[in-house]
């Protein structure tokens, strides 16, 4: 048996923690900030490495809207992993939780600390 993740199961991982997210965000808008701000465990950390800034976006995809950027050099939270579009061999996505919960590039974001858990 395959360890590996497919497409649907991928897919499904995203929708189920994009539906968890959603309905924390629903039901404590301010419970991630808490977490982020005492340096809850569950949080990681990592900056951005993107030249130009990072472009977030509304999935881990390169075709996925962009929401907003975070310039070069900037520390972002991390809530967790996941595999979406190839971006310069690097199929890895983080999940940030710095205002809006949106996807960017693992490409671009050096780990501060571990490597995020899978979502």
């Amino acid at each position: 048996m395959s360890l590996r993740p497919t497409a649907t199961s991928t897919r499904l991982g995203i929708l189920v923690a994009g539906g968890a997210l959603a309905a924390l965000t629903l039901t404590s808008p301010s419970a991630a900030a808490a977490d982020d701000a005492n340096n809850n465990p569950r949080i990681y950390k990592g900056r951005v490495t993107a030249k130009g800034g990072l472009l977030l976006r509304t999935a881990p995809t390169r075709g996925s809207r962009v929401v907003r950027s975070v310039p070069h050099g900037r520390i972002v939270s991390i809530y967790c992993k996941t595999t979406g579009s190839n971006v310069s061999g690097n199929n890895r996505w983080y999940l940030l939780t710095n205002g809006t919960w949106a996807w960017g590039a693992a490409h671009y974001i050096s780990n501060i600390g571990p490597a995020p858990r899978w979502c």
